[in-house]
């Protein structure tokens, strides 16, 4: 055996046996197999984090010198060995406390591993020709180095096959059903001016008293109660309670986004079954919380009650309100990388069939939405509703949304069955600032009657992410909610006539009214938020001779 052939056995059994940098034990389970089977890596197989010594990302994973190694020094007998080892041949690992511990004693097979990371780094170094760091022969005695401990090797390997098989099947019955409890408080402080319209009849001639500033407090809960039953399956059960509001209310147009008045008394919102069927499908169904707004995503990422826009007709498109909330199902469908699929089946009140307000007999909504994605900073969303109404109500609460008069005659608003269209834009201009809005169609009418009642709405925004302060938010919105733009229903059906002569006068509302919204969320921690703002609206409920109204919010809410 000639001088480099000594020089290379010595360096690894000397540095191996007495000391491989691995526990006593066992070297964890699903790092076995890697030592035992990967025969080209350069180095030795990067470990977890968890495990006993670290990967090669940890900066004590791989040591370049032995210096950095406390435990070792110049004076010790296998100093020279290990340095070797190291700064020859790169295969000696050393524990994340900068320890080698070359006192503990090692298996036959943790030597077969650490022999073969070892050959492998030398394998590797004469594959790159690096001829004058090792020699071919050594390769030759290495190798029958690893063919007498094959044996041992061979065993690793069955080890590992069935520790790995034992290893799944804990993993996958080691799931635990938990419920998880979260939830969002919002206390607003708000107040709006004087304010007198011309409500009914329309005549011209302000026929409400609303003296003073109306300042008042609402507050809002909500407690989401999740509880897991599988990794792709949960139930979402949801709490909500409030009280105060904008009143005395001239007309929808005056709702905050946070406005839910319960008098203070728990109600469910939400109680419906969320499954993942497929990485790229999902399902929802349940008696209560299935609605467009949860279920359809929407592109403007700044839409929240809580920490979004102020208004509730800033929020999203009202055609997405419609149905407002209920039973149902619905599915999203992510059938392309750029573009989904989401619609829905739902019922206002379908714990009531047979009498106006069932599943299937009540105010019913069916909506599809596809959302597109045709760049990274540009969201589009299409979308459709249906909606059979028993009463002629919408149920979106923003501008015109009973579209039906309670006819003098039958005590009551006729059924109405309803078509919707909408689209929705969003384009991030640049990490700061994002412009978007919205438009919406609606076409109404009574089921065995002639005419139909349309309207329409739109809203334009900018949104100012990290404004001054990263994590802050600004935002100035301006739009119509929804307006009867046309109307010829029958006389008594008919909302503008009734309102304005009830002589059977086909037409539109005679004003336009029109918000525009401007605040400033401040995230004062991850949980923490208060937004200033005001929202000026200019001819509420579509009527000119109506006082306009500017209302002042200071909105606060916390998240847990």
């Amino acid at each position: 055996m000639n001088e480099s052939q000594s020089r290379v056995i010595a360096c690894v059994l000397v540095a191996i046996v007495n000391g491989f940098p691995t526990p006593a034990i066992a070297i964890p389970v699903e790092k076995l197999r890697e030592l035992a089977e990967n025969f080209s890596s350069s180095s030795p197989p990067s470990l977890a984090a968890s495990d006993q010594f670290t990967s090669l990302d940890d900066p004590m994973a791989q040591v370049t010198s032995v210096s950095q190694l406390r435990d070792v020094q110049p004076t010790d007998w296998v100093f020279g060995a290990l340095q070797s080892l190291v700064e020859r041949y790169g295969c000696i690992a050393g524990y994340p406390n900068q320890t080698y511990r070359g006192d503990r004693s090692m298996t036959r097979y943790e030597f077969a591993a650490g022999l073969n990371a070892c050959l492998d780094r030398v394998n590797e170094l004469i594959a790159k020709a690096t001829g004058d760091l090792v020699k071919r022969e050594d390769l030759i005695t290495l190798k029958k180095l690893q063919e007498e401990f094959a044996t041992e090797l061979a065993a690793v390997r069955g080890r590992v096959d069935n520790l790995e098989v034992r290893t799944a099947e804990i993993t996958a019955n080691q799931f635990s059903p938990t419920t998880k409890l979260s939830g969002i408080t919002i206390v607003g402080i708000q107040g709006r001016t004087d304010n007198r319209a011309d409500i009914n009849p329309r005549d011209g001639k302000k026929d409400t008293d609303d003296a003073g500033t109306n300042i008042n407090i609402i507050n809002y809960s909500q407690l989401y109660l999740t509880s897991q039953f599988t990794p792709n399956s949960y139930l979402l059960t949801s709490l909500i309670a409030g009280n105060g509001s904008t009143a005395p209310r001239l007309s929808n147009d005056v709702y905050l986004g946070y406005e839910y008045p319960t008098d203070n008394q728990l109600s469910i919102y939400d109680l419906n079954f969320h499954w993942l069927v497929a990485d790229n499908l999902a399902i929802v169904a349940g008696v209560q919380g299935i609605n467009m707004p949860s279920a359809f995503r929407g592109p403007n990422r700044a839409e929240s009650g809580a920490t979004g826009p102020l208004s509730y007709f800033a929020q999203r498109n009202p055609i997405l309100d419609i149905g407002f909330n209920g039973g149902g199902i619905a599915v999203d469908w992510q059938f392309a990388k750029r573009a989904s699929l989401q619609a829905l089946y739902a019922s206002n009140t379908p714990a009531n069939p047979g009498k106006g307000s069932g599943l299937f007999d009540g105010n019913t909504t069916t909506g599809v939405q596809l959302l597109l994605t045709p760049s990274d900073s540009i969201d589009v969303s299409l979308y459709y509703v249906n909606n059979y109404s028993s009463d002629g109500c919408l149920l979106t609460y923003l501008g015109d949304d009973c579209l039906t008069a309670v006819n003098p005659n039958t005590g009551k608003s006729e059924p109405l069955q309803t078509n919707a269209i909408g689209s929705s834009v969003n384009w991030q201009i640049s990490p700061q600032v994002t412009l978007g809005g919205w438009f919406g169609y609606t076409n109404s009418h009574i089921p065995g009657k002639s005419g139909n009642v349309e309207t329409t709405n739109y809203m334009v925004y900018l949104n100012f992410p990290d404004l001054f302060v990263k994590g802050n938010l600004g935002g100035i919105y301006f739009g119509q909610p929804p307006k009867i733009t046309s109307s010829d229903l029958p006389v008594g059906n008919n909302v503008p006539d009734y309102i304005n002569t009830g002589l059977g006068r086909p037409g539109g509302q005679p004003g336009t009214t029109n918000q525009i919204e401007a605040f400033y969320r401040f995230q004062i921690t991850d949980n923490i938020s208060i937004t200033p703002g005001i929202i000026h609206i200019w001819e509420p409920a579509q009527t000119p001779d109506s006082d306009s109204i500017t209302i002042g919010v200071l909105r606060t809410s916390f998240t847990f």
